[in-house]
């Protein structure tokens, strides 16, 4: 059925290419957000989500916008990670979004000490001529936070709702 379809492969396969894109490029484009909004509302409609709930959940991805886009006029986080920790919030709703956030930032803080230590470390001359490792390697760089939000959502997602709908 495509609703399966959807709902077993499409979060898992918009976090994973989020998370590769912002490791490589430092960036998450538009589009992944645009493609998991249209996704969520697409199925909530498909499974017959309530009014009521689908608020809920777009409550959720508003909490998270509103503060997300506090850390990125700060400076703290990119924007493609403010808008990727909206889109899953949609997702996932105010049923998971503490455990979400918990994760993302224990995620995100082993991923920055990581990110230290390899800045620490020299290159080896194979990866040194890669132009995505020189951009990570650099003191200076920002961390790929889109990797943290990422492993984040897919520790959630087999509890919600989406993965319950088959059971």
């Amino acid at each position: 059925m495509l609703s399966d379809a959807v709902r077993l492969l499409l979060f898992p396969a918009m976090m994973a290419f989020a998370a590769s894109s912002d490791l490589f490029t430092m960036t998450i484009s538009n589009r992944v957000s645009l493609v998991l909004v249209a996704g969520f509302f697409a199925l909530a409609f498909w499974v017959g989500m309530s009014p009521n709930d689908v608020l809920s959940h777009v409550g959720a991805a508003f909490a998270v916008l509103a503060v997300t886009f506090c850390f990125f006029a700060r400076g703290w986080i990119g924007g493609g990670d403010a808008k990727l920790a909206a889109a899953t919030a949609l997702w996932l709703g105010f049923d998971h979004l503490m455990a979400y956030l918990l994760y993302a930032s224990i995620f995100g803080g082993v991923l920055t000490l990581l990110m230290i230590r390899f800045r620490l470390m020299p290159l080896p001359a194979m990866l040194a001529e890669q132009e995505w490792v020189k951009r990570l390697h650099k003191l200076d760089g920002g961390v790929p936070y889109g990797i943290a939000l990422a492993a984040a959502a897919l520790m959630i997602y087999p509890d919600t709702i989406w993965m319950k709908l088959g059971l």
